[in-house]
């Protein structure tokens, strides 16, 4: 990998033009003395309080060489049998190595370099000649053995060689999944030609410079004779505040919790969030801290695969989409207001810590918990932020602090906190008893985004209007106007035209991007007219989908337009050349090139993206349908059936294939690959619409099925209608009756045309 050695000493070299003084006398940092790493220990000598309370942190400890210190595993010739195979942790003198099953099924040893992480587990890293570092599918539970720690156990069971987190796939790929986060001035380079990595960094751990930035300028400066001015307070020789937002919490009258006397900016929850928030790294060459997040991660918003409906954490997340959509994020509330900032513990006890703001009388078991003092059920993180336990064994809190609502849960599918507790009980008890003890809550049966969410993630088409009105709503925070944005790319509208227009003027860059997104059904010269200005854009991320959601239209496009995206699409086009180590980002490259009409480019590319991803979905699908494009049908389904091959699992591939055997006019290969397609994502209602179309004149029983099943998960009118016309066009019996549920969800006069064919 050839990784930079970690820094126990600095050489400091001090020019004459490292200070200067302001005109009121302050000493400020000249830009002739740009700042470099100079590792953690140069840290040591002025600051062994900060030093010693970070190390033994899940910072600190957070990656490392696999040393006799490091390593908390069992590798005295330890045995895991795993699917009835002896897999074997052992060492050779002062290394330590793996017996393992690789990816031609045969078992290898293996190396380890590097631990990761070290509770409630410890991950193992393996390097590769071609620089790719890859965590092993087994973990070591370093819990207590009381707790049913102190053993091996497998990540992922129920992975095999074609799924992403295989272990040495590009899920379990520590250089692009996971290296950014867990050490420090990383950079990846990545060698697309080679397909190599070669990634180097100053610290392989997570020293002080990943967060305060690189230290030369200030120990520089600390070294100084005249270093009068030189103080902590102002982190002299550092570009960047990481101090608290609000200095003072004040008490007003008619409020439960201090509010804050005034709130300023810093830069302290970006630079948390550059690691503690799920994202895709765009560049290496933008300050994101003195910038914006968005000039060098795309930040991921609410998704239904991330977060459920109301917000609440599904997918490991990382905190910053959670604390983002809370009050707590809007008050001026930052992560050093709890935790440590180097230990990244609590910094008072858990049952202080809410008491800092919320007045604790009025907060209390007789007002508030009404559960008994000194239980965990009293606790405020209980019901406020509830764990998910993710890796089998490591709880993470939700930080959105949500409000529990039993109602929605009753509604929407949405878990609650009162009958995750209470398990004997239902959502109607949950919502009585919380109306028995907060009888003058706003909160309970009042509107709330994630039923609109929800609606929209089923396709109601009554979701257009909703999302509309909360994408504009100044009241909700920016992630949930942004999420309400991107799943408008569902639905069109004069409401939702009138929220995008909105929305591409606003500050907020995340707002500014789900404006890009939401804009996707309309057509180039309307999404052209709504989305243009973006290209020019302050923020990277900004300027940069902007781009790549209009290059798709470049055969539209007229010479003046196409001047105008030329700049931002160079940039977009360098983002995916940095993401080139995955599928997605060849992949885009393809869709680029195949849109301006460079076919072999594009095709180069998609194979590219095979080559190095074969379980990458999209790859396959998006080169058939340029192969289609080019009037070369054999060649399209030689690409999904080698889709097929490699990814069995994909229903998306097997769906492609699909249409192109209807296309191609074999309807019974299609309906079997429809069929399949259901089987393997049997939650998406388009492919069981599409199935029961395609067995209209098979079986039109099994046809009415899979209709009903897609209007049974979709809830879209326009699938009941399809499937009361199939039962008119062969006089079914259930016509009536499906007219009738018809009735109640179309227009009369709908129904009325239905009924003169009856």
């Amino acid at each position: 990998m050839g990784a930079v050695v970690r820094l126990f000493s600095v050489v400091v070299i001090l020019l004459a033009s490292v200070t200067a003084r302001g005109g009121d006398g302050t000493m400020s940092t000249s830009n002739s003395l740009k700042a470099s790493f100079v590792g953690s220990e140069a840290c040591v000598e002025c600051h062994q309080k900060e030093v010693e309370q970070w190390k033994g942190s899940d910072h600190e400890r957070a990656m490392d060489h696999a040393t006799e210190h490091s390593v908390l595993g069992d590798f005295d010739n330890a045995v895991f049998e795993f699917k009835g195979k002896d897999n074997r942790f052992f060492k050779k003198d002062d290394q330590f190595w793996v017996n393992i099953e690789g990816p031609d099924g045969q078992f290898h040893d293996y190396q380890i370099q590097y631990t990761f992480g070290h509770y409630p587990l410890q991950q193992y890293m393996v390097e590769f000649d071609d620089g790719r570092v890859q965590l092993i599918p087994f973990t070591w539970d370093s819990r207590a053995k009381a707790q049913g720690g102190q053993r091996w156990y497998h990540l992922y069971p129920e992975t095999t060689t074609n799924d992403e987190f295989y272990w040495t796939n590009t899920g379990q790929n520590w250089n692009f999944m996971c290296a950014d986060c867990h050490s420090t001035n990383l950079e990846k380079k990545y060698d697309k030609e080679t397909n190599r990595y070669d990634t180097t960094w100053s610290e392989i751990t997570v020293g002080c410079e990943a967060c305060h930035g690189p230290g030369s300028v200030h120990v520089a400066l600390s070294k100084q004779e005249n270093s009068t001015t030189f103080s902590q307070d102002n982190h002299y020789g550092f570009d960047r505040d990481l101090t608290k937002a609000v200095s003072e919490w004040v008490y007003q009258e008619g409020y439960s919790t201090l509010q804050p006397e005034s709130i300023k900016e810093t830069q302290q929850v970006k630079v948390c969030a550059q690691c503690h928030s799920r994202r895709v790294q765009l560049s290496e060459q933008y300050d994101h801290v003195q910038g914006d997040l968005f000039d060098r991660y795309l930040v991921s918003n609410l998704t239904p695969e991330l977060y459920h409906s109301d917000g609440q954490i599904y997918d490991e997340v990382y905190v910053f989409g959670s604390f983002e959509q809370s009050k707590m994020a809007q008050k001026g509330v930052t992560c050093t207001n709890c935790h440590d900032p180097h230990s990244a513990k609590l910094k008072i006890p858990e049952e202080a810590v809410c008491a800092q703001c919320h007045v604790a009388s009025e907060y209390s078991p007789e007002k508030h918990t009404f559960h008994q003092a000194g239980t965990e059920a009293n606790k405020c993180t209980t019901c406020h932020m509830p764990e998910t336990t993710y890796m089998e064994v490591d709880p993470r809190r939700d930080h959105s602090w949500h409000i529990p609502r039993p109602d929605m849960s009753k509604h929407i599918g949405t878990p609650n906190v009162c009958t995750a507790c209470h398990e004997d009980k239902d959502a109607d008890w949950a919502s009585e008893t919380l109306v028995q003890w907060f009888p003058k809550s706003n909160y309970q049966n009042t509107q709330h985004y994630g039923v609109a969410f929800y609606a929209a993630d089923i396709g109601h088409p009554a979701a257009a209007d909703a999302l509309s009105y909360i994408a504009q709503d100044v009241n909700q925070p920016s992630i949930v106007r942004a999420s309400a944005l991107q799943r408008m790319a569902g639905f069109q509208g004069q409401n939702s035209l009138i929220a995008l227009g909105r929305a591409v003027k606003n500050q907020q860059s995340m707002i500014r991007i789900g404006a890009i997104q939401g804009s996707a059904p309309y057509p180039a010269l309307q999404r052209w007219q709504i989305i243009s200005p973006l290209l020019e854009d302050e923020v990277l991320a900004v300027r940069a989908e902007a781009a790549g959601a209009l290059a798709q239209y470049w055969r539209e496009l007229n010479p003046l337009q196409k001047d105008q995206l030329n700049a931002p699409l160079k940039e977009y086009i360098e983002i995916q050349e940095y993401n080139s180590d995955r599928g997605f980002g060849r992949t885009n490259l393809g869709n680029i090139y195949a849109a301006q009409g460079k076919s072999q480019q594009a095709i180069a590319e998609y194979q590219g993206a095979i080559e190095i991803e074969p379980y990458f979905e999209n790859s396959y699908i998006n080169l058939a349908d340029l192969y289609r494009g080019l009037g070369d049908e054999k060649l399209a389904d030689q690409a999904l059936k080698l889709g097929m091959k490699n990814q069995p699992n994909s229903a998306a591939i097997h769906y492609s294939a699909a249409l192109s055997k209807l296309r191609q006019g074999d309807k019974a290969t299609a309906s079997q690959l429809l069929a399949k397609a259901t089987e393997l994502e049997a939650s998406n209602p388009q492919y069981w619409f599409v199935y029961g179309l395609s067995m209209e004149t098979a079986n039109l029983n099994v046809a009415l099925n899979a209709v009903d099943k897609a209007y049974q998960l979709s809830r879209n009118p326009e699938h009941l209608f399809s499937k009361c016309d199939l039962m008119l066009k062969y006089k079914h019996q259930g016509a009536p009756q499906c007219l009738g549920q018809l009735s109640k969800v179309a227009p009369p006069e709908v129904i009325q045309q239905l009924k003169s064919r009856y």
